[in-house]
């Protein structure tokens, strides 16, 4: 398979600034580049951000059927293939490339990721916390991962507090948005746990904030918090300001799950979200 661009210092560079571009345009509970990132690795970012955005887009958005989006999830990992072997068929290709070989990218993570984007089209319930936590071990941890090797670090204890922090942060985001997911046919809550509780379906079918809701939802927002606190161990490993950067989520993410809890874990009718003052009294507050 011939390039289909010329491998130049123009389409690379073009390439990474769309991608900044992207990822500040697209809503995430925190900035996907912020300030305390080094202007240096802010495009790698960005490029890795493009890259699990774009696949997520394919399994979640649009009306396509399932048998078209994992089409199309073939058809972006054969081009992730394609692109590691040093064959680009856009600029995006190309930088990926050039971030993945130029930091020395472990390239298993991005397939990884590909796996999680399928199991979203096809997994709309999960048994149990075990096999939820196995699904973040394919998302979010591995961009936690990705993140660490671009500053160098691949000690394995940091990377398994890493592991804790960034499936903290998956799961709070599955918890606010238990509204969002039912509608689009998922509840990320575990089944043991709704058996446990006596929550059934169509307490989230009818938004019925009820004892056996709270409970169950409080049992996992603790579960999530003990995850977060343990991901504080990550931060002896760090230097400079990704040590405040990871702090500053760390927060984020406990802030999120503290507004559930003064929600009275009223999770169908209210999603909390970090307001810009939020922001502000966050960041100050990591840097202590």
């Amino acid at each position: 398979m011939a390039n289909l661009i010329n491998s130049t210092e123009k389409d690379r560079n073009y390439a990474y600034n769309e991608a900044i571009k992207f990822a500040k345009n697209h809503y995430e509970n925190f900035p996907v580049i912020s300030f305390l990132i080094p202007k240096g690795l802010r495009k790698h970012i960005a490029i890795i951000y493009w890259f699990a955005r774009t696949a997520d887009d394919i399994a979640d958005e649009g009306a396509l059927s399932e048998a078209e989006r994992l089409n199309q999830l073939n058809e972006f990992e054969t081009r992730l293939t394609e692109t590691l072997k040093g064959n680009f068929s856009n600029q995006f290709d190309l930088a990926l490339h050039s971030t993945v070989k130029g930091k020395k990218l472990s390239s298993e993570y991005f397939y990884k990721l590909l796996k999680a984007f399928r199991q979203d089209i096809t997994v709309k319930r999960y048994e149990d916390f075990s096999s939820l936590q196995s699904y973040c071990a394919n998302s979010a941890n591995t961009v936690g991962r990705l993140i660490l090797e671009l500053y160098n670090i691949c000690d394995e204890n940091a990377f398994n507090y890493s592991d804790s922090i960034c499936t903290a942060l998956q799961l709070t985001n599955f918890w606010q948005d238990a509204a969002i997911d039912y509608q689009k046919g998922r509840i990320y809550y575990p089944l043991n746990d709704m058996e446990k509780y006596g929550v059934t379906e169509n307490m989230f079918e009818f938004r019925k904030n009820n004892f056996n809701l709270r409970e169950m939802v409080k049992s996992n927002v603790d579960q999530t918090l003990k995850m977060f606190d343990k991901g504080y161990n990550l931060l002896p490993f760090l230097h400079g300001r990704l040590k405040y950067e990871i702090k500053w989520t760390i927060l984020g993410g406990e802030m999120i799950l503290d507004k559930i809890r003064l929600s009275d874990y009223d999770v169908l009718n209210f999603r909390p979200h970090i307001t810009k003052k939020d922001f502000l009294s966050l960041l100050i507050k990591s840097f202590f």
